[in-house]
């Protein structure tokens, strides 16, 4: 068999608190059950899964499994935008889902038990999803990196660095991200920000979060983005102006239940191209793994990479067109 026709799995053996490695054999024995032999190699630092990508596809393996969670499925995405072996379509990406916020596979309808999400790789339901480009400063040098499901600004960003101190330290709950942003809220205040959305000013305000998703859920199955599609060629933008601490609080399960919009304070917004700029600078996180700080650049390219779905999602895409 053709290296094309095999699959290359890339574990990350720290992901879901150690998931990834204790549950190898399992997921591994399911793959053989159900006819799927990879080649598979362990992650061992932070950006490994980027290089590892890189060298998968230039050494002719067109079919990548992530067994990890949202940061080493971003990573894998960097890493196809990196090579220059083939067009980024031309590999087909499938997730075995082993992390805690696992937010990129409540979008394509992936299971989280791994039996169902391998039946979904047999299958092989494919979908083009869009991918933005994100440019951002890091130690006063402008860098840019690939987003595959939501990037968040602002208070998002600092719940985020706050979530992923707590995980170094070795801190493990379900409930951790929850109280992170708990703790945020305490301490975090708006910012002054100006947004344009091609080309248009739309947001000159203080502002206390944004989110731009390609994708819907994010912080562990937030809705921050509930109306976002995956390839219509367009970023939503969530925007949620000066808010109390009291009002955060009150409001927070509209978060989580898809009625975001419904509040006052929060707008929304589409478009191709996106610009943020702040007084003073704020932090971002893109794919749930922290960044550098504004300003930033937000363009979307289209239907850039091809990923395994549930056949349900396209069932819903489908229903949704008609």
């Amino acid at each position: 068999m053709q290296e094309q026709d095999r699959w290359y799995a890339i574990v990350n053996p720290v992901a879901g608190s150690g998931k990834g490695l204790t549950d190898w054999p399992l997921i591994s024995k399911l793959l053989r059950d159900h006819g799927i032999v990879p080649t598979y190699v362990f992650t061992e630092r932070k950006y490994h899964a980027i290089e590892l990508a890189v060298e998968a596809v230039n050494s002719g393996y067109r079919k990548i499994i992530v067994v990890g969670g949202d940061g080493t499925i971003h990573e894998v995405v960097n890493g196809l935008f990196i090579q220059k072996t083939v067009p980024t379509q031309d590999v087909l990406l499938a997730v075995i889902a082993v992390g805690t916020g696992n937010d990129w596979i409540r979008m394509f309808g992936i299971p989280r038990k791994y039996s169902e999400a391998i039946k979904a790789i047999v299958a092989g339901h494919s979908f083009l999803q869009d991918v933005g480009v994100i440019s951002y400063y890091h130690a006063s040098y402008k860098q840019s990196r690939y987003m595959a499901n939501v990037a968040g600004v602002g208070f998002d960003a600092f719940v985020n660095r706050k979530y992923n101190h707590l995980k170094e330290e070795g801190r493990r709950s379900k409930w951790l991200y929850l109280w992170s942003a708990f703790k945020a809220v305490l301490t975090y205040s708006s910012t002054g920000v100006k947004i344009w959305v091609d080309d248009q000013l739309v947001v000159n305000d203080l502002v206390y979060s944004a989110t731009v998703g390609i994708g819907r859920y994010n912080g562990g199955g937030m809705l921050q983005t509930p109306n976002a599609v995956a390839d219509d060629g367009l970023f939503d933008l969530t925007v949620i102006r000066r808010i109390s601490k009291l009002g955060v609080i009150a409001r927070f399960s509209a978060l989580y239940d898809g009625s975001i919009y419904k509040i006052k304070k929060i707008s929304l917004d589409r478009g191709r191209k996106i610009r943020i700029e702040s007084s003073p600078e704020i932090a971002i996180e893109v794919d749930g793994e922290a960044l550098g700080y504004s300003p930033f650049e937000f363009q979307v390219i289209d239907r850039a990479i091809r990923v395994v779905v549930a056949e349900r999602f396209l069932a819903e895409q489908r229903e949704g067109e008609a």
